[in-house]
């Protein structure tokens, strides 16, 4: 004898407060992204799935959310999307779609890209990992969509740099060496500083899809910071790594603001209300603290702001 399983997410809960996100996180899937003219990248994502809820519903149907998320993924393993942004977009429309009781879908996606490049002088092979971050929200208005990066790089702080310059003024002037020699010196011959492994992200979200390559976000932040690190590195790449890094050297602070001049540079097909969310963090070398600094901004205020 055959009975009907209860729909126990469907009914009443004892206290009736609504809540905003509700779903699974830590779903891993392949996925596929297509390039024009070159072999396919091979992600390892991991998704988070999330619907609001109304305070009238005990729960979410949480294998029906599994069930789309699962079919749009194994869509995309099956056919190459160009953006991962709009799988995540595509996710989050279902998602609103089958559930008649919601009214946003969040779908957001975190993978690592390992991008193959060659080392700054010794012009080796190598590679460098960076970590992609996607997302979408659908709504009955619409869908916004976000894409971006988090890399890893070097500062150095200018602060103990002009401290060491002033050091070496002194040496050199008490070896009664001219002063425009120690200029020149001093411009060819950047000085020590303390640096930083720096951590920059960069994300751009817009009314549907950002219209920005995936690759042109991840050289915008890369070099944002005093120089770009490489997992492989002989003598003569360190030597030229560091060399780079002292002659730009970057508070925290700046690099935000290089990232800021680099996004209105680079983007500046993007319109007016797409918020652009920059983000550095530095791992302090002679503290036990980190650095930090932020902005979330529209293109317009950016724009506005510096002067374009």
């Amino acid at each position: 004898m055959s009975h009907q399983l209860p729909d126990v997410q469907a009914t009443k809960p004892d206290v009736t407060v609504g809540l905003s996100q509700v779903g699974v996180t830590g779903v891993e899937k392949l996925v596929k992204v297509a390039r024009d003219g070159k072999r396919p990248l091979i992600l390892m994502a991991e998704f988070e799935v999330f619907v609001d809820l109304p305070g009238g519903r005990k729960g979410i149907d949480m294998s029906r959310n599994m069930q789309v998320i699962d079919e749009v993924l194994e869509e995309a393993v099956s056919e190459p999307t160009y953006r991962v942004e709009d799988l995540c977009g595509q996710a989050a429309e279902r998602l609103l779609a089958k559930h008649d009781y919601t009214t946003t879908a969040e779908v957001k996606m975190t993978a690592e890209l390992i991008i193959r490049e060659d080392t700054p002088a010794s012009e080796l092979q190598t590679q460098s990992s960076v970590d992609i971050i996607a997302s979408a929200t659908a709504t009955e208005e619409g869908t916004r969509e976000e894409i971006g990066a988090e890399v890893v790089g070097m500062t150095v702080c200018p602060c103990s740099q002009g401290m060491s310059e002033s050091r070496a003024r002194d040496v050199l002037d008490d070896l009664d060496v001219d002063r425009e020699t120690v200029d020149e010196f001093l411009d060819k011959v950047p000085q020590p500083g303390h640096s930083q492994r720096g951590h920059a992200t960069l994300t751009i979200t817009s009314d549907g899809s950002p219209d920005v390559d995936l690759i042109d976000l991840v050289d915008a932040a890369r070099d944002s910071m005093s120089a770009r690190i490489y997992n492989l590195a002989k003598r003569p790449d360190e030597d030229h790594m560091t060399y780079h890094a002292h002659a730009d050297a970057k508070f925290v602070e700046d690099c935000v603001r290089s990232l800021a001049e680099s996004v209105v540079d680079q983007f500046d097909h993007l319109p007016d209300n797409a918020v652009v969310h920059m983000k550095q963090s530095n791992d302090e070398s002679i503290h036990q603290h980190n650095a930090h600094a932020e902005r979330e901004v529209t293109m317009e205020q950016l724009r506005a702001e510096l002067g374009q």
